[in-house]
């Protein structure tokens, strides 16, 4: 069958063997100090929240962005002849997927993988997410994603801002009396986010599983801790429910309809359509999936018939002018580093403004993280994670693929 493509550079994902190597290339490329002022000037700025400044200057004081200006003279760094923008924001990668030494997809089976190396490939992706101009991701999620969040805030090691969901509800965490101590027990351990499986996998056909009130049982008790919930629903009826039950975000939506996509924008909640590059990157990853769980012909098959299904409702989703579409991939194994490629294909093949598709990366998805106050703008008062490219992305979105500055919290990780 016929399919769109997703065009644009591989990033290959970094093995463990070569994490040593490539944290010594961040630490070089690392600013001398994020204590210091700094300043830069831009060609043209896009401030995230869908304002264009030319010639820009930005001063950075303690990692945080202090002035916003068009004033001459000299700069620490002159980006003069690119394009300047904050950090991408992805509201949804898995940043511990890899492929294993035998080039196959990591599962569960595997005894051979140490807790350590399986760390270490998560390193890596953090890295090579961060380098490709994504400075913040939400991972849904791993245990291992609370070590990696931890030692990434401190310095240890470079990567983007991390949140986590830690482990993942479903219909067999039980009741809604055990499904609300499982929250509970999440919000313990460090969650920033609660993520809920609340319909089966697009694999296995996508129809709803969790009730009315197991989805109210934990985004109501998510919201009572002060957390945030984000919903797998591929249908319509789970989408639904999730909405109804006031879970923050609605994940893939492969499959809505036009009642659901009233009903999200009706109760305000988020929607985060990942239908391009996790799609395409299974398709074309064919061999190093099939056959571990229900990565299987049938369940290929279903991913091929939702490529245009998915499309379709993000087109229809864009025509609702109140409904907020964020930025997030999904991204897995053979994804990261390469995130920027679902913003081309929402703008390429969807249709979707270019300006819109960057304000759903930035700024607005910084709004569904709870984050607006901290990232995903250029503001003073706001933590300093630019990128710049080389190109204009309002006229060429594939510019995102050309990035070649990086800075996150005044910290600069990549330069040209």
């Amino acid at each position: 069958m016929s399919r769109p493509t997703i065009l644009g550079r591989r990033s290959q994902e970094a093995p463990s063997s070569r994490l040593s190597a490539l944290l010594l290339l961040a630490f070089a490329a690392a600013s001398p100090a994020a204590a210091q002022t700094t300043t830069l000037r831009a060609g043209t700025l896009l401030d995230g929240r869908g304002g264009v400044l030319r010639d820009a200057r930005v001063t950075i004081e303690d990692g945080r962005i202090t002035a916003v200006d068009a004033l001459p003279g000299p700069v620490t760094w002159d980006l003069s002849s690119f394009t300047v923008m904050p950090g991408g924001i992805d509201t949804h990668v898995h940043i511990n997927w890899h492929f294993d030494a035998d080039g196959r997809t990591h599962h569960l089976t595997r005894e051979e993988e140490s807790e350590r190396q399986a760390m270490l490939y998560a390193a890596g992706n953090a890295y090579t997410t961060l380098l490709a101009g994504i400075t913040t991701v939400q991972s849904l999620g791993s245990g291992l994603d609370g070590d990696l969040r931890d030692f990434i805030a401190r310095g240890v090691i470079p990567g983007p801002r991390v949140l986590t969901s830690l482990r993942s509800l479903s219909e067999r965490t039980g009741t809604p009396a055990e499904i609300e101590a499982a929250v509970r027990q999440l919000e313990a351990d460090g969650a920033d986010v609660i993520k809920v499986f609340a319909s089966a996998s697009i694999r296995d056909g996508g129809a709803a599983t969790m009730s009315q009130e197991q989805l109210d049982a934990a985004c109501g008790t998510a919201r009572s801790l002060g957390l945030r919930s984000v919903v797998h629903a591929h249908g319509p009826e789970s989408a639904i429910r999730a909405a109804k039950a006031g879970c923050t975000t609605i994940e893939h939506g492969a499959l809505l309809d036009d009642a659901a996509l009233d009903t999200l924008a009706a109760r305000g909640a988020f929607y985060d359509p990942n239908i391009g590059l996790v799609l395409q990157n299974y398709l074309d990853n064919r061999p190093r999936f099939l056959g571990i769980g229900n990565y299987t012909e049938e369940g290929f098959a279903h991913m091929e018939r939702a490529v245009p299904l998915a499309l379709d409702a993000f087109r229809r989703a864009l025509l609702r002018d109140d409904l907020r579409i964020v930025f997030g991939t999904d991204a897995v194994a053979g994804a990261h580093g390469r995130n920027w490629e679902e913003i081309v294909y929402r703008v390429r093949e969807g249709g979707q403004p270019a300006m819109d598709a960057i304000r759903s990366a930035t700024s607005l998805a910084a709004e569904s993280l709870g984050m607006a106050d901290e990232i995903g703008s250029v503001a003073p008062g706001l933590r300093a994670d630019l990128i710049a490219l080389e190109g204009d992305p309002l006229t060429d979105i594939t510019a995102l693929r050309r990035v070649v500055f990086v800075m996150k919290d005044g910290v600069v990780h990549r330069r040209w």
